[in-house]
């Protein structure tokens, strides 16, 4: 599972829109509000630095621009 949101000196402006009605319904304390997207797949390999280089690899050249946002991943097995 990769997680891919904007880096903290992009603006986001989606983020910005669902903090603003957050606020409108009554939520008042929430802050920072950044929206991302979530990509799940099979890799079919153990977790083994070559899989977790593999991940690294797509993150990079497809799943996340590295200019404008950051990624962290999960391995679930």
């Amino acid at each position: 599972m990769v997680f891919v949101s904007p880096k903290s000196t992009v603006l986001d402006p989606q983020g910005a829109a669902v903090e603003q009605a957050m606020k409108s319904l009554g939520h008042s304390s929430v802050k920072g509000v950044r929206v991302g997207k979530t990509i799940t797949f099979e890799i079919g390999d153990e977790d083994t630095p070559q899989a977790r280089s593999k991940i690294g690899e797509l993150c990079d050249g497809l799943l996340c621009n590295p200019v404008i946002e950051d990624y962290r991943y999960e391995i679930i097995e």
